[in-house]
């Protein structure tokens, strides 16, 4: 039941954002333009995101399992540190370049958007070098002196 509900909610976070326009790169960076002519209809998709999300972390707050029995897993940090910071810079940076976050973008790539296939293919290559530097300082730290 867990994997069908996953199915189905992935299905309508695709379509929502097929529908409000998050997948067409030239509609985000219209809305990343503040010099030019600025969209601002992605604000709306957002706001409505973050209420939906609101909703959902308080409802939730309390609960250690989900209303299908899995495992609550929220984020428990509430630090702002050097490395979230960071993060935020390279995700807004990548977003305003290619006008695709990770979710549209896959979502693009399956509906066939050759920019999609660059987008992602850089997405995974970022993902594996983060990977690959995360496993070597864990190594290190590990390691006898």
């Amino acid at each position: 039941m867990l994997v069908i509900a996953s199915l189905l909610a992935g299905l309508v976070f695709g379509l929502g954002l097929i529908v409000s326009g998050m997948v067409n790169p030239s509609k985000v960076l219209g809305f990343l333009d503040l010099a030019g002519p600025w969209d601002p209809s992605l604000a709306l998709v957002m706001a409505g995101a973050i209420a939906v999300g609101l909703v959902a972390f308080y409802i939730s707050r309390n609960r250690t399992v989900s209303l299908l029995g899995a495992e609550m897993q929220l984020p428990s940090s509430r630090q702002l540190d050097r490395r979230l910071v960071l993060g935020s810079v390279v995700f807004g940076i990548g977003w305003g370049i290619g006008g695709f976050c990770p979710g549209p973008g896959v979502v693009a790539l399956g509906m066939g958007e050759a920019k999609a296939v660059v987008f992602v293919a850089a997405m995974l290559l970022g993902m594996g070098v983060f990977e690959f530097f995360e496993r070597r300082k864990q190594a290190l730290l590990i390691r006898p002196a």
